[in-house]
């Protein structure tokens, strides 16, 4: 019955308007079966099923949902309910009085396992020639082979499924040479992609370069010049959002989407990689084609952010776009420059004249100005500095600001700051009156206090507005680290240090107590202090070994527990062993070997890029480097790649440290025949 008292008329001799049997439905012994998730129960995959099935054209893509977690893998694991659930899905697919039709076909593509290689897929097959093209398209990944694809191909005539059937087919020619197994299918798939990459359509001449490129790789470095201009032409760009859809995409490709996959294409030659950027670029600002410039300069970006080498070529670029009309281009060569550095200072008048520039990107975080500031602070041009702190407050305290990790966005205030110590004594009124105004609970108190501690000694001045904050949990620690980073020279704290609030937990208490021994001018006292803790320790690698350092030879009496700790820890703890064990001796050795651990591993590609800079530190220190770390740290100063973990602008400014720390480690090793120190 229907809500209304009138008879249900879903049902016709026992099948449904959607072509599927509700009798053999009910006829499976799903409480024999099990679904993907535990916790779902099985009795929800026929219950799901029947609800789609009786609402026909009404069923929509929320209805299909539940069966992703039903009988969809599960970490390899096909679900046994998925082979009686199939038919049923292929059905209700089938069935052009069906709603949701896409989406069902969406799911019997996520249904593809090889635990259901065995059952009859002949429906599903079938939607490859379904009348309706949105319908062929979702099915092309149930093809199932080469095959069939080509068969596909030879009939069918809408381009929006022609062009990802001739993906399609690429893919599969690709995965089955892979396997070194070439048949005739193979080379029937070649011949498609000649016939294509010798017609006359653009976009499905791309098209046909990117499904060759499995083939081969080369083809896109080729065909860069054709495919500069196709990309390059206005007149063809909304061609590609008219055909260009994949199965495994909602909605089509822009121009700009394939100009980000087709650089992707190239990444195997970085010359040809940033080629390709560079000179579409050029090409968009000849032509004012800003969406195009807009794209190539994000592919940009991004080789910025991984490759060291394309600097030079970029800089001057970037250099010229900060007079294009179109603020969001002013707006990408602003950030360039800026995570460039000094190397920018040729364009710091025309960056001084955009402080006040306003242009911005809907999709990418900060203004011109915002970031023409930042340029110029990395630059080290004091025209950055007035309104500087204020800039980065308001920015701290913005509500609802979101970014992207990896894309041009507004520094972090300590990334700007901490490079700037020089300039403390013109900053220092700014961020004290900042820490002021936000209280321990500002926004961008945390972000102040941090800087002012990597400024040690050069932060005095803020003292008395710093005690205040060591009344709050919220602040108290980071106000400790400034007080053991200023040293003796913030005695005057002691007392503020004592009556401290920080979260009841051992070692925010270690924290107070170490500071209250830094700041103590009995160097003597401060010793015992350490020493007795770092003997106290339960176990070697315990207790605070790394203050020792500071002490040097006075603190030779503990090397044996320092040695020991080194001997018996592993990571960080037997690095900083290793690095206190000679600060404390004065001897290279054993502490040599242990930061050959923490160098020689970066050189073959390894991440452990904090260790790195502690061990790089101590050698620069100790003034003298291993063979071994000698060799490595030239392997890793001609790699391309970037010295950093992070995504985005960190990636650049960290890289530039390390390698600046490279350079005066191999430094240490003295002129070696064919080099200069």
């Amino acid at each position: 019955m229907t809500a209304d008292g009138g008879q249900d008329d879903v049902v016709v001799n026992g099948m449904t308007r959607a072509g599927m049997s509700l009798e053999a439905l009910d006829s499976v012994a799903w409480d024999e079966l099990e679904t993907a998730h535990p916790h779902d129960p099985v009795e929800d995959v026929p219950r799901t099923l029947r609800l789609l099935a009786l609402a026909g054209a009404g069923a929509t893509e929320e209805n299909c949902d539940p069966l992703y977690s039903l009988v969809t893998r599960n970490e390899g694991r096909t679900p046994s309910a998925a082979a009686a659930a199939l038919p049923f899905v292929i059905a209700l697919a089938a069935d052009p009085a069906m709603g949701a039709r896409v989406p069902l076909v969406e799911l019997l593509v996520a249904m593809r396992a090889p635990a259901l290689t065995d059952e009859d897929w002949t429906g599903a097959w079938a939607l490859l020639a379904d009348p309706e093209p949105a319908v062929r398209r979702a099915a092309i990944p149930l093809a199932a082979g080469i095959v069939r694809l080509l068969e596909r191909w030879q009939v069918e005539r809408d381009p929006t499924v022609r062009l990802p059937l001739l993906l399609a087919l690429g893919e599969a020619a690709s995965g089955e040479t892979g396997t070194g197994r070439i048949s005739d299918a193979v080379d029937d798939a070649r011949a498609v992609l000649a016939d294509v990459l010798a017609g006359d359509d653009p976009v499905l001449w791309v098209a046909a370069v990117h499904a060759s490129a499995g083939l081969d790789r080369g083809l896109p470095v080729r065909q860069m010049d054709r495919l500069i201009e196709v990309f390059s032409d206005l007149a063809l760009r909304p061609r590609f959002e008219e055909v260009w859809y994949t199965p495994d995409v909602d909605g089509p490709w822009t121009r700009e989407d394939l100009v980000r996959s087709t650089a992707w294409l190239l990444a195997h030659d970085p010359c040809a990689e940033l080629s390709f950027c560079v000179r579409l670029v050029e090409t968009a600002r000849r032509t004012g084609d800003t969406a195009l410039c807009r794209e190539a300069m994000d592919v940009a970006w991004r080789l910025l952010t991984e490759r060291r080498s394309v600097e030079a070529a970029l800089l001057p670029l970037a250099g010229a776009l900060l007079t294009d009309p179109d603020g969001a281009v002013r707006l990408r060569a602003a950030n360039m420059l800026a995570v460039l550095g000094p190397a920018a200072a040729p364009y710091a008048d025309r960056l001084a004249e955009m402080l006040n520039d306003d242009g911005a990107d809907e999709y990418l975080d900060g203004t011109v100005g915002e970031i023409a500031r930042w340029a110029l602070a990395s630059i080290g041009d004091l025209r950055a500095l007035p309104g500087l702190i204020e800039q980065l407050r308001a920015q701290a305290e913005e509500p609802g600001r979101g970014y992207g990790i990896g894309e041009p966005r507004r520094p972090e205030i300590k990334d700007v700051l901490v490079p700037l110590r020089r300039h403390a004594d013109v900053l220092l009124p700014a961020v004290r009156e900042a820490i002021r105004q936000g209280g321990a609970r500002g926004s961008a108190t945390r972000d102040f206090l941090e800087v002012l501690e990597a400024w040690g000694e050069d932060a005095l001045p803020a003292l008395p507005d710093l005690l205040p904050l060591l009344a709050d949990t919220w602040t108290a620690l980071h106000v400790v680290g400034i007080l053991a980073a200023m040293g003796p020279a913030a005695a005057s704290a002691r007392a503020a240090l004592q009556n401290c609030q920080v979260l009841d937990y051992p070692g925010n208490h270690r924290a107070v107590a170490v500071a209250a021994v830094h700041i103590d001018e009995d160097r003597a006292a401060a010793l015992r202090f350490f020493g007795d803790a770092v003997l106290a320790a339960e176990q070697p690698g315990y207790g605070p070994i790394d203050a020792l350092a500071a002490f040097g030879l006075d603190a030779a009496p503990y090397a044996d527990r320092v040695r020991s700790a080194m001997e018996n820890s592993v990571h960080w703890p037997r690095l900083s062993s290793a690095i206190t064990l000679w600060s404390i001796t004065g001897q290279a050795d054993p502490s040599m070997q242990v930061l050959e651990e923490f160098v020689l591993p970066i050189a073959d590609g390894g991440d452990g890029l904090g260790a790195f800079r502690a061990a790089l530190q101590t050698l620069i220190r100790m003034g003298e480097i291993s063979p071994a770390i000698r060799a490595a740290l030239l392997t890793v100063r001609q790699s391309e790649r970037r010295l950093s973990a992070d995504g985005g602008y960190p990636m650049v400014l960290c890289d530039r440290e390390l390698r600046g720390l490279i350079e005066r480690a191999l430094a240490c090793a003295g002129p070696h025949p064919g080099e200069t120190c």
